[in-house]
């Protein structure tokens, strides 16, 4: 896993792409909501992860989804520099 958040620029995130990440199959051996959490947090800017998760739990989703380790995303997170607005997003879950 990387160890911070690398900016994404110009990308149109409309609502059609961001729910897509809802259909995303799990990584590995990761739990699904999980996975696609962490998907969207690798891939989206932050304003798009807060739509993406309103979302998610629109659709039944656990914004505190755990991994395999039983870690949440937020934990898993919490020490990336970059990771501050996205920390937020997650914190209005807990």
């Amino acid at each position: 896993m990387r160890a911070d958040k690398a900016k994404v620029i110009d990308k149109v995130w409309d609502d059609e792409r961001i729910r897509s990440f809802l259909d995303k199959p799990a990584m590995g051996q990761e739990p699904e909501p999980y996975s696609q959490l962490l998907f969207a947090y690798r891939s989206m800017r932050a304003e798009d992860f807060a739509r993406f998760v309103d979302a998610f739990v629109e659709a039944g989703g656990d914004p505190r989804a755990r991994n395999k380790e039983g870690l949440s995303l937020h934990e898993v997170i919490a020490t990336h520099t970059r990771a501050k607005d996205f920390l937020a997003i997650l914190q209005q879950y807990s």
